[in-house]
């Protein structure tokens, strides 16, 4: 990676998982990170703290992103401390897997307010506070290419940020914003392994690209 000294990045849901990975790898090629958690302060300010020893800046942000003044609000701190936004990674997310039969009118609203509601909005922030040149990245998922049964929720809360993102690249291309999205496969978070037996975590690690959990780990990323 290219070094972004002098950057500055947001990145939703960094106390854990991918997004945790995403704040201290950037943070580790120069960029100052705003680490936005929702509910876990300790993880998030433990973050922080590998990030300063990086010797970059950092701060933790709460805020809810399925809640627009949450979301405004995480763009207000974050250019009171940085003055600017060079980096969007809208990594907040949930997941369930139920058959359809079983999805509550109030799991349909929870996965698609923050999944969907929540990248809209803070895209929407960021094409109103972003520099010119700025970068836009956000998270869908590589079984929107399957029909894997219990992931219709999901998986439709992951194609709605794949056609967003569409529909921005060319709405903010006049502003040299870059809105691209990424699609992981299979990767050991919490998130991943949550309401999941052994056997279906076991499978699944079977399709990431190098086969298991043990040569992802030996990837030089």
């Amino acid at each position: 990676m290219a070094s972004i000294a002098g950057k500055v990045a947001i990145i939703t849901g960094a106390s854990r998982g991918i997004g945790r990975a995403i704040a201290l790898k950037l943070a580790g090629n120069g960029a100052s990170i705003v680490v936005n958690y929702a509910g876990n302060a300790g993880k998030a300010q433990e973050v922080v703290a590998e990030i300063e020893k990086l010797g970059v800046e950092a701060i933790a942000v709460q805020a809810d992103v399925s809640k627009i003044p949450d979301i405004q609000r995480l763009f207000e701190q974050t250019l009171e401390r940085f003055g600017k936004v060079d980096i969007l990674v809208n990594n907040a997310g949930i997941a369930f897997y139920k058959p359809i039969t079983q999805v509550s009118e109030e799991d349909f609203d929870a996965i698609f307010a923050i999944n969907v509601k929540g990248t809209y909005f803070t895209c929407q922030q960021a094409a109103q506070h972003m520099v010119e040149g700025g970068r836009i990245i956000n998270f869908s998922s590589s079984t929107t290419a399957m029909m894997l049964p219990t992931y219709s929720a999901y998986v439709g809360t992951k194609g709605a940020v794949e056609q967003i993102t569409r529909v921005l690249a060319k709405e903010l291309g006049a502003k040299a914003i870059a809105v691209n999205v990424i699609s992981p496969g299979p990767t050991d978070t919490e998130l991943f392994r949550e309401g999941k037996t052994q056997e279906q975590i076991d499978r699944l690690a079977q399709m990431a690209a190098f086969g298991s959990w043990e040569m992802c780990k030996k990837s030089p990323m």
